[in-house]
Order: C-alpha cells, then structure tokens, then sequence
C-alpha cells in the first residue's frame, strides 16, 4: 500500500489544481500547433516545480524524488509534452549540475535552473549511437585553456527554448569519455530545425551539432573520463521520473474513459454497463495501480539512500508499457471519436509509445533487471 505524508498529499492537490487550471484547456491547441508554451513552463518554475530535489542554498525544496515524481505524474496527466519539459529539465539538465559540479558550477547554473527560470539539456545520445551510448564519436580536445569539442547529438530535449541557458555533452577525450557543460550561446553550438514527431508536439526536442565548439577548460563537468559513468547514474533517476509521466498517463487515460463510458450509450445503455468496455475500463485500473507501485518503491528507495537501479528499471519497463496498452485500450472505448486529434486520447496515443524508447528502452531495462539477476549478458 502506498503511503504519502500529508504535505506530499496537500503537494499532489496543488499541483493537480495547476495543471487542470493552466494546462489542460491548452494542451490540445499546443499539441496541434507544435507550440512550446514558455511562459506556462515559467509559471511551473514560479510553483517550485523544478527545485524539488535540490537544496535550500540553491532555492529548492529538498523533498527529494517521491515529491517530484507526484509533481510529474500531475502534469503529466494532463498533458504528457509539459510533463517531460519538468522531467528532463529536473533528471537531465540540472541534477547532473547538482551532482557533480563544482562549487563556481553550481552557483553558475543552479540558481536559475531550480527556480525554473532557464533550462538545461542533456546531450547523450548520437546520430550513429542510440542505444550504445558509450559509443560516443563526439570529440574534445583541449587547446589552452579551452575545450575544442566536435560532433553531433540527436533527439536533445529543452535544446532550443528561449530559456534555454546550457547543454552538458559527452565527448571522448584523452581520458575517456567526459561530460563538458557548453552554454547554450556558445559559438559553433547550432541547433538544428525541431524534429517532426508522432509525439510530444509541445516539448522542444532538437538535433545538435558542434564545430570548434570551444568552452572554457573549467566547464569539465565531474572527473576526467567519467562522463559515461556520471550519465549512466543520472540515468536511473530519470528512469523512475519516466515511469512518473506514465503513471499520469495512465490516470489520464482512465479519467476520459471512465468519464465517456458514463456519458456515452449504445443500444439503449451506457457503454460502460457493458463488460466489453467495464474491463477495459478495470484493467487500466489495475496497470494504474500496480505501475504507481513500482514507480514510488524505486523512488522511496532513492529517497532512503539505498540501492535502487533494478527497481528503476522495473518501475520504467513496466509503467511504459502498461500506458501504451492503456492508450491504445483508451482509443478503442473512443471508438471513432478515439481517432479523432480533439480528443485527449488521441493525443495520448501518440504520445505513449516514445515512453518506451527514451532513457533506455524496454530492451535495455531488461538487460538492466537480467544483468542484476545474476544472468549471463543477454546476446
């Protein structure tokens, strides 16, 4: 059974009471129009959205991941787009800065990032690389007292808002590979036009590419050579914040149906008296519930300072693949209207199936859980 403490509860009020408020009536129109609603990601940073897990001496709140998991669940089940904006503005961007940047780092970038007033990205994944992200072809090299880094990263969240202040890449250097924070208006920074996706039409997703990008030799992000490893434990909190956003969508999804199974009728009836549509219905109640489980065991056990790598890949590989059932579970109680881009499901339809592909897909969570399990790697 899970238990939240009381302010977490009146927390999950607040933020609900936002996202209904600010979000929802907006949501379709940004979605078709592919816009990045700037000023309502300033007003999730004036709610302290994005300093939940950091430090009072930065402007955070110091609740930790439980709280910023509810935080992203209620946006999320709104609107899955504004959902990832926090997730990967708190998991990529600027907890990578809170863990392992130096003092003149962190007074550089925290302030800002955690109240919300300028984002970060996280730049890992490459062009040729995807999954293999330790096979990183972009390349740094030091000239003076500057880094010199040349190369590309794809599919970068928060990359080209107007309130975007850095990009922290990795890039193969004499070390190994290291993590090296590049200010978004550096020279020789370009991000490339935004993508066309199935999803996600609200959130800001770009290409990068850099050509003598040069940054001072102090923007080192963490030790020399270990920007692979330094990203690979960021990794398991956005993991648990991913299977957050689909634990929103999966209340999203069970809210409008369970709302037009009462409205709508056939042959006399509601839909919902029908069993055909009452298990659906059931179903996504049961992946809601046993998806939140998962979800804020491996928070709590982050929270607690205990191991939790498994569990993030269990909470990730199960809530992700439980909401795109339940999306395309929710179109099918919609029926035609399901199909139709008005309605809320539609667009969580579309934005369902990235769940299972950003931050390590499902395959690499189960080489995560069989890795742990004592088997020999997977081949």
């Amino acid at each position: 059974m899970l238990e939240f403490t009381q302010e977490q509860d009146a927390f999950r009020g607040v933020v609900r009471e936002f996202a209904e408020a600010e979000i929802a009536p907006h949501a379709e129109a940004w979605d078709r129009d592919h816009t990045f609603p700037t000023e309502t990601v300033l007003a999730m940073g004036d709610l302290g959205l994005f300093g939940l897990m950091f430090g009072s001496e930065w402007g955070g709140a110091d609740a930790g991941l439980t709280t910023q998991c509810i935080a992203i669940e209620e946006i999320g089940r709104v609107d899955q787009s504004m959902g990832i904006t926090l997730e990967a503005g708190v998991s990529l961007g600027a907890r990578p800065i809170a863990e392992y940047g130096t003092d003149d780092q962190k007074a550089q970038w925290l302030p800002d990032l955690v109240a919300g007033r300028r984002l970060a990205a996280f730049g890992l994944t490459e062009p040729g690389g995807g999954s293999d992200a330790g096979a990183t072809a972009t390349r740094a090299v030091t000239d003076g007292d500057e880094w010199v880094i040349d190369g590309a990263k794809t599919f970068i969240t928060n990359s080209g808002t107007d309130i975007t202040s850095l990009v922290t890449v990795t890039a193969r250097t004499e070390q190994g590979v290291s993590a090296i924070v590049v200010p978004a208006d550096t020279p020789g920074l370009t991000v490339e036009p935004p993508y066309r996706k199935m999803g996600w039409h609200a959130s800001d997703t770009h290409g990068l590419v850099l050509e003598e990008c040069r940054v001072p030799a102090v923007n080192l992000l963490g030790e020399p050579g270990r920007g692979f490893a330094q990203f690979l434990s960021t990794l398991d909190d956005g993991r648990v914040a991913i299977a957050a956003l689909a634990v929103g969508l999966i209340a999203g999804c069970l809210d409008e149906c369970v709302r037009y199974a009462n409205e709508r009728t056939a042959f006399g009836r509601s839909i919902g008296s029908y069993q055909a549509i009452a298990f659906k219905c059931a179903d996504m109640a049961t992946a809601l519930e046993t998806s939140r489980l998962a979800t804020y065991h491996a928070a709590g056990l982050r929270d607690s300072g205990r191991p939790y790598k498994r569990e993030a890949a269990i909470a990730k590989l199960h809530a992700t693949e439980a909401a795109v059932t339940a999306t395309r579970e929710a179109t099918q109680v919609f029926g035609g209207y399901g199909f139709i881009d008005e309605t809320p499901v539609a667009r969580f339809y579309r934005d369902a199936k990235i769940l299972e592909i950003g931050e390590g897909t499902s395959e690499i969570q189960r080489l995560v859980i069989s890795r742990d399990l004592g088997l020999e790697e997977p081949r």
